[in-house]
């Protein structure tokens, strides 16, 4: 599942790799999806099947809300991206 997050991403234009060969939005994002299973203490399959009440608990006003925003709040777009990547 997060080899097909990570092609969604790339779908919708999320750089894989900056201008000069760094890690991009792309390895940030799946970053912060495996970090918030860590958190959580869930798999993957647990972020999927719990992924609206995530995604509100790492959102402006959510209990891990400080979480969210991290890294200009890369964690909660992360989560929002999956959540969308999720719907399709």
């Amino acid at each position: 599942m997060i080899n097909e997050y990570e092609k969604y991403l790339i779908s919708i234009g999320y750089k894989q790799t900056t201008p000069s060969g760094h890690p991009s939005t792309v390895y940030q994002y799946l970053k912060a999806i495996r970090n918030v299973c860590d958190e959580e203490g869930i798999s993957l399959i647990g972020l999927k099947e719990n992924i609206g009440d995530i995604v509100m608990k790492y959102d402006i006003g959510g209990e891990k809300e400080g979480i969210g925003a991290k890294s200009h709040k890369t964690v909660i777009n992360a989560l929002k991206r999956f959540e969308e990547f999720l719907k399709l």
